[in-house]
């Protein structure tokens, strides 16, 4: 490959997955998705949940965001990082990319898993499978698990950290987990109060 094509594939990377590594992941995730080894936590044969919980890392991107698009549609949520520190802002480039989608996180405050509080009904709503596992390990039931990226359009069962990366990449990001959020609330697997700002359209 010449420098050119070189030059094409780094930014065909960057634009839709980040780094070779999101790439990569993405690639494993979509081939244990057509396995069937993720089955148990894909697809909408679940009771009904009551609160959706969006989990990430650091709770200042992506589960940030997922949660004011579930909030936009009616549907009750909170979001949480499994490493991270209760009371961070969300990040100034998630801010900014929420706001040109028309969502605001600049009052955005994020919580450790360990300072979350469990209810019946809630579903956590992972970006990627290390983040179910690792849902897993913490003694969270498997049957209250789902991976958020099935839902969306085009399905993406990996959703990789836009922290530090491209705005480009992280637009993609976010386009990804609000067509996801929309899916999911849209599928009748959720409980929604109402039609919320933006409707299921």
């Amino acid at each position: 490959m010449d420098s050119s094509g070189k030059g094409r594939w780094r930014s065909l990377i960057d634009r839709n997955h980040g780094t070779a590594g999101g790439w990569w992941r993405c690639l494993v995730g979509q081939l244990e998705l057509v396995t069937g080894s993720l089955d148990a936590w894909t697809g909408s044969d679940r009771e009904e949940a009551v609160r959706l919980v969006f989990v990430c890392l650091g709770n200042i991107n992506r589960s940030a965001f997922a949660a004011a698009v579930a909030r936009d549609l009616g549907a009750e949520c909170v979001s949480i990082g499994l490493s991270t520190s209760s009371g961070r802002p969300a990040s100034q480039m998630a801010v900014s990319q929420a706001g040109q989608m028309g969502y605001d996180l600049s009052q955005h405050r994020a919580t450790v898993f360990h300072d979350y509080e469990w209810r019946d009904g809630d579903l956590f709503l992972a970006m990627e499978v290390r983040h179910l596992r690792h849902l897993l390990a913490l003694g969270m039931p498997s049957e209250s698990i789902g991976l958020l990226g099935y839902w969306s359009s085009p399905r993406r069962i990996h959703l990789h950290d836009p922290h530090g990366l491209s705005e480009a990449y992280c637009a993609t990001c976010f386009t990804l987990i609000e067509a996801a959020v929309r899916g999911l609330c849209s599928s009748g697997a959720v409980s929604i109060r109402g039609a919320g700002k933006r409707g299921l359209r």
